[in-house]
């Protein structure tokens, strides 16, 4: 968009970047900046018009932006390039992720890109690997309190081995996550120490207050996040004589974004490894970024803000690289982080989907569907061209933070079946096989997330302890109906490393002094090879779960209509037990998937004359896809053996799926 004064700005900019930026042949740069700076501008000075050093940092954000376009390889802007000209590669049915901790799962980086044929038999082509930028030992909140953002830990290689796994994993179309906590930084990083040293410039680099004036303001409305572990939102630092805004825990200094250079700083951060080879930067705790007195301080309007600016600078340098959002919040807010535009996702593209998780799991509590159909049906529609990041478990704890008003509309009270769902996982439930623990409980009001492995989360760890076959065989069709529903749902599934081969809970962390206090290292596993080497023998837990998650994921693959265009349609079918929704291909309506899974430990029926009666598959026979053959039908009913799902189409659309 032109417009006057910007662009007037934009010239006086150019003119006034260093030398050797302005002897480079920056054409596509230049065009890029041109097309994006009306927006960037118009952000900046609603963030920081009121500056007097406005122009000057204007300037620096240019000259950022330039630097790194300049260090760009080529291949990586040639990448760039294709994904220009196909936007909406990333919402393909194709691509099928998971998360893992690089030492947990391979020891180091080599170690890593040694086993990344293991990955693609899987069927995996995206890869997110949790931080590995330096932390201090023992204070890192498993590498998410900071100490340099531009180094790797040594105990997983170097930037050199980073780079070597990028090119390794693009020859083989796999594509590339990576980390940048963008909320906070530990206190033992550069600028933390700069400010201890009473250096004023770092200090406004985050929040410190000369006594609690300030802060007792800021503690009247913020939550505590972690209220046994870290109470308060400030820890008083010694050697700076100030207090300093610690959200998460005292080792974790919020970062200062009303402050220009912090926000300048990130950006660097950000397209820095992107240059190091990251196809998507997976933004930590967005939805904390702006801290505002009289609020809770979580998603603020100048947190989107910064995000919108932060992607239009991304769109200059690297506008192949995707941002996922990990902000765990509500539905309603969780929408505004793909960003508030009709169509286009102006924030971030790809959103951590913490809603589905959560009613999953309330569905395997309850062998129920009541409150996952209702909180589908208030999740809202999300942008066209932005995609759900859809995951039953990850690094994190499981929080249950459904809507209330959902919870009562399946005839629950949202306090006492919080309770019920926190003591089934816990196996504190009369039959409850599940070997959770707690999670950031709160003695005060009795509150808890959870924590432990989906393998011993849905009782596969007391099924194995027990020698019971048929509870064996329930905990693996739960492991794959999970997954059933995230690879079928509308988005990218998500699997979590060790989930393949029914990892179970890890209590080793209880013998380390830096983790025994955070009962989230239960499902922050090492993987045993040995036991991943059981995968290709016939009937063991190991072969059953790989095989299985292989075939539903290279089914997945092969179903036009599981691509996310918001081309989903939940069916109510008066049974509580069933969780039933169509997928549509949007150019081809002939193309349709009906998605039908059973929670329950007992067989279910769809009628399917309440399918036909809505136009669903009207005479047709039915083949699922996965297995490639009718269902079993009786008189006209549709049964779905417990926990158990299908992936339905029209005969004649199924023809070539193999068993």
């Amino acid at each position: 968009m032109y417009e006057q004064i910007s662009h007037s700005l934009l010239n006086q900019i150019l003119n006034e970047l260093k030398p050797e930026i302005r002897k480079q042949n920056l054409l596509r740069f230049y065009t890029r900046l041109g097309a994006n700076f009306y927006a960037i501008h118009s952000l900046f000075t609603h963030l920081y018009g009121h500056r007097s050093d406005f122009l000057q940092q204007m300037v620096r954000l240019v000259e950022v932006l330039a630097t790194r376009y300049i260090e760009r390889s080529d291949e990586l802007e040639q990448l760039d390039i294709e994904r220009e000209s196909d936007h909406n590669w990333f919402l393909d049915q194709q691509w099928v992720a998971m998360a893992l901790y690089v030492e947990g799962f391979a020891g180091d980086i080599k170690g890593l890109q040694e086993h990344c044929t293991y990955l693609q038999e899987l069927g995996i082509n995206m890869i997110h690997i949790m931080p590995m930028m330096q932390c201090p030992e023992g204070s890192s909140d498993g590498g998410y309190a900071v100490s340099d953002f531009k180094k790797i830990d040594a105990r997983y290689g170097n930037l050199d081995d980073l780079q070597a796994l990028a090119t390794h994993l693009r020859k083989r179309d796999i594509l590339l996550t990576l980390d940048v906590v963008v909320n906070h930084t530990s206190d033992q990083h550069h600028w933390a120490r700069q400010a201890c040293a009473g250096n004023k410039k770092y200090q406004d680099y985050y929040y410190t207050f000369p006594d609690r004036d300030i802060p007792d303001m800021f503690e009247e409305t913020m939550p505590e996040i972690f209220p046994e572990t870290s109470p308060g939102n400030f820890v008083f630092d010694q050697a700076m004589n100030r207090w300093v805004m610690s959200v998460f825990s005292s080792y974790q200094w919020a970062l200062n974004y009303s402050n220009p250079a912090v926000f300048i700083e990130m950006v660097d951060i950000i397209l820095f490894w992107a240059n190091q080879g990251a196809d998507i930067i997976r933004l930590d705790a967005v939805a904390f970024l702006w801290k505002k007195i009289g609020t809770i301080s979580q998603n603020e309007r100048e947190a989107h803000l910064i995000l919108q600016l932060m992607k239009d600078c991304c769109q200059v340098t690297a506008p192949g690289v995707l941002f996922i959002a990990e902000a765990i919040v509500t539905p309603t807010e969780i929408i505004k982080y793909f960003g508030e535009d009709a169509v286009i996702a102006k924030e971030c593209e790809v959103a951590y989907n913490a809603t589905l998780m959560a009613l999953l799991w309330d569905s395997v509590a309850t062998k129920n569907a009541k409150v996952l159909n209702q909180g589908i049906k208030s999740l809202p529609q999300k942008l066209n061209r932005a995609t759900w990041l859809n995951y039953i478990r990850c690094h994190d704890d499981i929080g249950l933070g459904f809507d209330d008003n959902d919870i009562r509309a399946a005839d629950y009270e949202p306090l006492s079946h919080r309770r019920f769902l926190i003591d089934y996982f816990t196996g504190n439930f009369k039959n409850s096989m599940a070997r959770g623990v707690r999670f950031a409980e709160n003695l005060k009001t009795g509150d808890a997330r959870i924590s432990g492995s989906l393998a011993s989360l849905v009782g596969l760890e007391v099924a194995i302890e027990n020698n019971d076959q048929k509870m064996i065989d329930d905990s693996i069709k739960i492991i794959l109906l999970l997954h059933g529903m995230i690879l079928s749902f509308g988005g990218i599934p998500l699997l979590y490393y060790g989930d393949e081969i029914g990892t179970l809970n890890d209590d080793t962390y209880l013998n380390d002094i830096y983790k025994s206090d955070d009962t989230r290292w239960i499902h922050r596993p090492r993987i045993n090879w040995s036991k991943a080497g059981q995968r290709n023998q016939q009937g063991t837990i190991e072969n059953r779960l790989f095989s299985g998650l292989q075939k539903l994921i290279a089914t997945r693959k092969s179903i036009a209509a599981f691509a996310d265009f918001n081309n989903r349609e939940l069916l109510d079918v008066n049974n509580e037990h069933l969780f039933v929704f169509s997928r549509n291909h949007p150019e081809n309506q002939t193309e349709e998937v009906l998605v039908v899974a059973n929670f329950n430990a007992k067989p279910q029926h769809l009628g399917l004359h309440q399918l036909r009666h809505r136009g669903y598959f009207e005479f047709s026979q039915l083949r699922d896809h996965i297995t490639g053959d009718t269902p079993a039908i009786f008189n006209d009913e549709l049964v779905i053996p417990p926990y158990h799902f299908y992936w339905l189409s029209k005969d004649s659309l199924s023809v070539g799926f193999q068993s």
